[in-house]
């Protein structure tokens, strides 16, 4: 074996490289799900992914002469930097990502390449692993490796905790996902809190409107960064960010599986459900034939699937922790619920990720009768 050679990602062929051999390195997991390359492709390019307009970032191939055995990321997001050091983030902290690697050794000798470039930036502390920020694929998967990843969750081989825990990475938070049965109802007090919402005249549960998609996005957005400002690991969202997320998701938008609820006219609270569409990506690859890309389109147009997600939801700040707060919430699950079965033959739901430490949203989990099927966990260093 030649000697591992780590380069940085310097021109569009070696990009190229950079995303296909995720590909490569994954073929034999049956769990692991391709993401369409051209999608992949964007998210590291500046100019494409609006997180590079705020954030540094450089990518790194490890070749053995002139074979691809491992990638990885590193960046640095400015926006991160602002935040408050006791909310995760702050001055001084980088992050690597996207890490695969054929052995531990060159797993190590990336991860320290990432790390050299971090001091470079002026960075003291890595949390890791992003993909690339907090809103995308955060965390190493520690739990749940028999089973896919859903629409925009993340999945890695169970050989990289142990590497990255002897890299002397050290577990400060866990993300979590739980899974539910959908074609049961929930248990008769949260029917009895859903009833009593719904005889409430103040409060009003109601699907967006496509026709006003952008003016809905801006909504939840608004709601979105007032309920999770003072979470552990957030990072404002900027407006090209939302307007680049936004055209990515209308496709998989439906009006029933996405509510908003209202307390005398006001927006606040929402939850976002999306169908699981890894489900038709794991059949069709990450080049589709143009037979594959009409399965995705029909898919997209009518989707039936097995599992519905709950990526996001949130309750504006002044309202946290009260007795409303809860309601709302389980009035909006049991709507999205009902509508998963009866329009789209969804039997399986998944909500997360939830921060380990989100009490209220663990116990809404708990509540309805879902268990945790995955955890993530982000890891941090000392440079």
């Amino acid at each position: 074996m030649a000697a591992i050679t780590i380069s940085p990602v310097t021109t569009k062929a070696e990009r190229g490289q950079w995303v296909d051999y995720v590909y490569a390195a994954n073929a034999s997991d049956p769990s692991f799900v391709p993401q369409l390359r051209g999608e992949e492709l964007e998210k590291v390019t500046p100019g494409g992914n609006p997180f590079h307009e705020h954030a540094r970032c450089q990518l790194f191939l490890a070749k053995d002469g002139n074979r691809i055995v491992g990638r990885i990321s590193a960046h640095i997001d400015e926006l991160a930097l602002a935040q408050p050091v006791e909310q995760g983030m702050g001055p001084g902290t980088g992050n690597w990502g996207a890490l695969e690697a054929e052995t531990q050794e060159i797993a190590h000798a990336l991860i320290a390449r990432a790390e050299d470039w971090l001091r470079e930036q002026g960075m003291t502390r890595v949390l890791a692993p992003m993909s690339l920020s907090i809103w995308e694929e955060p965390g190493l998967l520690v739990q749940g490796h028999d089973h896919p990843p859903t629409v925009m969750m993340g999945h890695q081989n169970a050989k990289f905790q142990p590497w990255v825990e002897a890299a002397g990475y050290v577990p400060v938070k866990s993300l979590l996902t739980y899974e539910l049965d959908i074609t049961k109802q929930f248990p008769p007090l949260i029917q009895r809190i859903v009833s009593s919402g719904e005889k409430n005249p103040k409060i009003n549960v109601r699907g967006v409107s496509l026709k006003d998609f952008d003016k809905e996005a801006a909504i939840i957005l608004d709601i979105l960064n007032d309920a999770w400002a003072d979470n552990w690991g957030f990072v404002p969202i900027t407006d090209s960010e939302v307007a680049y997320t936004a055209k990515k998701l209308k496709p998989l938008i439906k009006s029933d599986l996405v509510q908003i609820a209202e307390y005398e006219g006001e927006p606040v609270a929402f939850m976002m459900t999306l169908p699981d569409v890894n489900e038709v990506l794991k059949k069709i690859g990450p080049k589709p034939s143009p037979l594959g890309w009409i399965n995705l389109l029909l898919w997209i147009w009518r989707p039936r699937v097995r599992t519905m997600r709950v990526p996001l939801m949130g309750v504006r700040k002044k309202l946290q922790s009260s007795r409303l707060a809860s309601q709302l919430a389980f009035m909006m699950i049991e709507y999205i619920r009902r509508n998963s079965v009866e329009n789209y033959g969804a039997s399986r739901g998944e909500i997360g990720w939830v921060l380990d430490d989100n009490q209220g949203m663990n116990s809404i989990a708990r509540e309805i009768h879902s268990t945790v099927n995955k955890d993530y966990k982000v890891y941090e260093k000392t440079l």
